[in-house]
């Protein structure tokens, strides 16, 4: 799809991200289609897969269920059998069994590597009862397949209007249409339980399809939506995450972050999953640390920590009585401290220790841990 196609009639339209394969991850337009012709687009589809063992493999042996993992939308995907007279590859569009009639998916692993996905996602069906790739897709499986995508926008926006009039809490994030076109999955997100059995008798009138609701959580959501993060960069969980990790307020003390909700929310309303990238560092690191609950005793008076400063390997203290002025002391020299002091030993003031002192400010502005907890 070069802008020279374009421009001498070869396909009908520019590419763009606007086309409805392009949220697939299919690099080509209907009319360039042709059976068994691959179609991922590697470079813009963060749900692809790098079969590292496919020059490895050996003949596969006779008998054996071969396996295929096939995505769809977004993050969506699921593991299929396919007979062994089927040689797919990578980026094929395949017809694929459903519940009801046939869908339209894209081929992104075949062979060991996809067994070896199939345990890593924990995949418990057994073999016999795994649903099966029918064919390659034919032009008019494809045909019929861009049809339903172009539905969607549409049908969202059409089924916001009538959850909204039908009083319903719930948020409409995102509708993926069969590749039969016969049914929809509706994703989304609510606070509480939703009764929407009116919502579906009124979907399935309207749009004559079979309707399956699909709640999601935020995070899933901000997944499928995509967006710019405050780094400036793009989220990352629309951009290569997929299996997501609790984030908790742990993570933000550990590494001695501000407990500011505005600063550490993502744009899912969640703590940001970017706090847990760190973490294990900072955990590791501290371990060469003191124990921050012990008071330095001195013969001025008694010290108690402040904060840590990881990366130069130094601690903040400050006398009880004068809290605002806090001093740097070298971890080593914290443990010197503690050592003299459990043999009953006081230094004489804690400034001979210090390497710099400064004024200390409440960074918190006004927040608190439990602020960060509602963000969990």
């Amino acid at each position: 799809m070069s802008e020279e196609q374009y421009k001498n009639g070869a396909i009908e339209s520019k590419p763009s991200l606007k086309d409805p394969v392009f949220n697939r991850g299919c690099c080509k337009l209907r009319n360039e289609y042709t059976s068994g012709q691959k179609v991922l687009n590697r470079s813009g589809c963060k749900m692809n897969e790098f079969n590292w063992m496919k020059d490895y493999e050996g003949v596969p042996i006779e008998g054996t269920p071969r396996i295929a993992e096939v995505r769809f939308k977004n993050d969506h995907k699921e593991f299929y059998l396919y007979p062994e007279d089927l040689d797919l590859q990578e980026g094929e569009l395949v017809a694929v069994e459903a519940a009801i009639g046939h869908d339209i998916g894209i081929v992104t692993l075949v062979g060991a590597l996809a067994e070896r996905q199939m345990k890593r996602k924990r995949y418990r069906t057994p073999i016999e009862e795994m649903k099966k790739v029918y064919r390659r897709a034919r032009a008019n499986d494809v045909e019929k397949w861009l049809s339903a995508i172009a539905l969607e926008d549409s049908t969202l926006y059409r089924t916001r209007t009538i959850a909204e009039n039908l009083g319903l809490e719930m948020k409409l994030n995102d509708i993926e249409y069969q590749g039969d076109k016969t049914k929809a999955i509706f994703y989304y997100t609510a606070d509480g339980r939703v009764d929407f059995r009116e919502l579906i008798k009124k979907l399935a009138e309207e749009f004559h399809i079979r309707v399956e609701m699909r709640q999601i959580g935020v995070r899933q959501e901000s997944a499928k939506l995509g967006g710019i993060g405050s780094c400036g960069r793009e989220l990352c969980c629309a951009s290569w995450i997929s299996d997501f990790q609790s984030v908790t307020t742990n993570v933000a003390r550990v590494q001695q972050l501000s407990p500011n909700p505005q600063k550490l929310a993502g744009q899912c309303g969640k703590l940001k999953c970017c706090l847990n990238f760190e973490y294990e560092s900072y955990v590791e690191a501290l371990k060469n640390f003191s124990d921050p609950n012990i008071v330095l005793k001195f013969n001025n008076g008694d010290a108690v920590h402040q904060k840590n400063d990881v990366f130069k390997g130094i601690m903040w203290y400050s006398y009880t009585t004068d809290k605002s002025n806090i001093m740097a002391i070298p971890v080593e020299k914290v443990k010197e401290i503690i050592e003299k002091n459990k043999r009953g030993e006081k230094p004489e003031k804690l400034e001979d220790y210090a390497i710099t002192m400064e004024q200390h400010t409440n960074t918190n502005e006004g927040y608190s841990e439990g602020d960060l907890k509602k963000l969990e």
